[in-house]
């Protein structure tokens, strides 16, 4: 199998429906959707598959929830129908209000890292924001791109963020706190956007 079709040496590339300049904000927002996707995989490599059983199940889930939301923003056509659905924001939902509670209460911002794999998955929480803010872009332009996409998107960069406290807490590593943050976390009271 050949993989390379030598189509895009031009500076363009296919949709789903058509074909775009390379630089096009749908090539960037799916493009970035792709590159979290890396990240996602760099973490599942360094967790301890005992250890982060559940983890890596939903990580691998994921990936391919991923990839459907990277269709969707490819997809200029009206007869396919979009992938990524209501419902994988439900879970994503579920898992942060699980991982809120297993995790040491918190009330301000923390820095990135930790352990390895809690450090990939803060990259991949801002690589979401950026991947966010262009479907954003890309809505603005194309009002006919799916919201779910968007919604997910929001909803996956807080899951990462709960997640990243998760593995640094089953693995023993404290977050540390951003000494000059205010009190931004309080009892009862969800922040949506970090």
């Amino acid at each position: 199998m050949r993989i390379y079709t030598r189509t895009g040496d031009k500076g363009q590339t296919s949709i789903i429906g058509g074909r775009v300049e390379k630089d096009d904000i749908r090539v960037e927002a799916y493009g970035t959707v792709d590159e979290v996707n890396c990240f996602v995989g760099q973490a599942m490599s360094e967790l301890d598959t005992t250890l982060f059983k559940d983890i890596l199940e939903d990580l691998e889930k994921v990936q391919h929830e991923l990839f459907d939301c990277g269709g969707d923003l490819a997809n200029v056509t009206k007869s396919r129908p979009m992938k990524l659905t209501k419902e994988a924001i439900t879970y994503l939902e579920e898992r942060i209000d699980e991982f809120i509670q297993q995790a040491p209460k918190l009330e301000r911002f923390i820095l990135p890292g930790g352990s390895k794999a809690a450090a990939s998955i803060h990259i991949a929480r801002t690589v979401t924001r950026r991947a966010e803010r262009l479907v954003v872009s890309l809505i603005k332009m194309d009002p006919s791109v799916s919201e779910v996409s968007l919604q997910y998107l929001n909803r996956l960069s807080d899951y990462f963020f709960a997640l990243g406290r998760i593995i640094n807490y089953r693995m023993n590593v404290k977050d540390v706190e951003y000494v000059r943050s205010a009190k931004v976390f309080r009892e009862g009271k969800r922040k949506e956007d970090k």
